[in-house]
C-alpha cells in the first residue's frame, strides 16, 4: 500500500502573520467596560450623528437613545452610515483607554508618531532604574543562523550588564540608559478616541505593517471587540473601507486582500476605452 505525499505548499509573499506567536506583550483595556459601552458608548454617538440633522435638542436625543426609545438596530445603522460617509468628528466623542505593555522601544516610537487625538504616557528609562530588563527577540533572528542569533543576544545581555555596572558605580539612570537597545521592553498608557483609532488601525493592521505593530493592534482589536463587537468591526486594514490598497509595496499584489489602486484604475481605463470606442461613456456613479 503507497501513500501520497502530501503536496508542499506554495510559498507566499505575504508577511507572516504575528499573532501565531506568543510575543510576551499585552493591551488591556482600561476604561471603559462593557456596560459602559453598551449604554452610552452608541448613543452617544448616535447624539452627535443625529444632532446635526434634528430639531431635537442633544439632551433629549441622548435621553431618547438611553431609554430605548429609539431602537438601538436604528441606532447601529444610522452611526455606520455615517462613518462610511466619512463624517468622522462624531465618534471623536468616545474614547477607550489602554494599558500596554511588554513592548519594545521600536514599537514605542512608532505608537507615539500618532498625536491627533491620542494620549501617551509611557514609562520612564529616566526615573525607573531597571533591575532585571526584559527585551524583544524578533521572529527572524530566533529563526536565523544559530551563530548570528547568539551574537545579537550577546551584544544585547552585554549592553543591560553594562547598564548595571554604570548604575551601580552611581552613574545617573538617565546617562547610563544610553546603553539601552531598541529592543527594551517598556509600557505605556494610550487614550485615543475611536476616529483616531480606526484611523491607526487601518495603518497598523496592514500586512505591510511592522510585524510588532501589526501584532499590538491585533491585541487593541479584539480588546475593543469583547465591548463593542459593532464598534470593533470598524478596526480593519484600511484597504477594506477603501475597497483596493494604496501601499507603494504592494504593487505586484502579494497581499491579496483588496485588488492594488493601479490595477483598478488601469483596469476602469481600458473599460472607459473599450465603451468610447462603442460610443458610449460609462457611469462614474
Amino acid at each position: 500500500m503507497t501513500t501520497e505525499a502530501t503536496p508542499a505548499r506554495d510559498k507566499t509573499a505575504i508577511p507572516k502573520n504575528p499573532g501565531r506567536r506568543e510575543l510576551g506583550m499585552k493591551a488591556t483595556l482600561l476604561f471603559p467596560d462593557r456596560d459602559i459601552v453598551d449604554r452610552f458608548y452608541v448613543p452617544l454617538i448616535y447624539t452627535a450623528c443625529r444632532t446635526c440633522y434634528s430639531e431635537l435638542e442633544p439632551d433629549e436625543i441622548f435621553r431618547r437613545a438611553v431609554d430605548g426609545r429609539i431602537d438601538p438596530a436604528k441606532q447601529q445603522k444610522l452611526i455606520q452610515g455615517v462613518i462610511e460617509s466619512g463624517h468622522g468628528s462624531t465618534i471623536e466623542h468616545i474614547v477607550f483607554t489602554f494599558g500596554i505593555s511588554g513592548v519594545s522601544r521600536t514599537l514605542s516610537h512608532q505608537l507615539v508618531r500618532h498625536r491627533a487625538g491620542v494620549a501617551f504616557d509611557q514609562q520612564s528609562q529616566r526615573y525607573v532604574t531597571f533591575k532585571g530588563a526584559s527585551t524583544m527577540l524578533p521572529t527572524s533572528l530566533a529563526e536565523a543562523d544559530p551563530t548570528l542569533r547568539e551574537r545579537y543576544e550577546d551584544q544585547i545581555a552585554g549592553s543591560l550588564e553594562l547598564y548595571g555596572e554604570m548604575v551601580a558605580a552611581g552613574i545617573p539612570g538617565e546617562d547610563a540608559r544610553f546603553v539601552f537597545p531598541n529592543a527594551t521592553r517598556t509600557n505605556l498608557v494610550m487614550t485615543t478616541n475611536l476616529r483616531a483609532l480606526i484611523h491607526m488601525s487601518g495603518l497598523r493592521l496592514c500586512t505591510m505593517a511592522q510585524w510588532e505593530i501589526r501584532r499590538l493592534f491585533q491585541l487593541i482589536r479584539h480588546e475593543i471587540f469583547t465591548v463593542s463587537p459593532f464598534l470593533g468591526s470598524f478596526l480593519a486594514p484600511k484597504c477594506v473601507a477603501l475597497g483596493y490598497c494604496d501601499e507603494m509595496g504592494n504593487r505586484d499584489e502579494h497581499c491579496p486582500i483588496r485588488p492594488h489602486k493601479d490595477n483598478v484604475l488601469g483596469a476602469w481605463a481600458d473599460k472607459a476605452k473599450a465603451a468610447r470606442a462603442a460610443g458610449r461613456e460609462l457611469s462614474v456613479r
